[in-house]
């Protein structure tokens, strides 16, 4: 990226860097009342709801991200930038954010802990 503003949806990109994901640590004051709310982006990709092989060759590169709640055998989908989550019971929890391509390959992921008070 160059200075403060992405590329203008409309200009494609000379060169693709390596997608990254970033995630923020999750928001004190909502913890506090039970609800988990961290925000996400992905450096050198967008985040979009669009899926299957025929959008991997669409420029600047897409995906979305995979969530998987305490090592969950399941994970669900997301392409919003945020995540809410409520109603977990008290005490630790690990959440893996795993940024994704349209198929669903894993290019990064970050995992979070936190604890939900009694």
């Amino acid at each position: 990226m160059t200075g403060a503003f992405d590329l203008p949806a409309i200009a494609e990109p000379a060169s693709q860097e390596s997608a990254r994901l970033v995630v923020r640590a999750p928001l004190a004051e909502a913890l506090s009342r039970g609800l988990v709310v961290i925000q996400y982006r992905a450096d050198n990709l967008r985040i979009l709801s669009v899926f299957g092989r025929g959008a991997l060759g669409v420029t600047p590169r897409i995906g979305h991200v995979h969530i998987t709640l305490d090592d969950a055998r399941w994970h669900w989908v997301d392409a919003s930038g945020e995540l809410m989550i409520q109603g977990l019971a008290p005490g630790h929890h690990r959440l893996l954010i795993e940024l994704a391509d349209p198929t669903h390959r894993v290019i990064d992921s970050k995992t979070v802990s936190f604890e939900i008070p009694t």
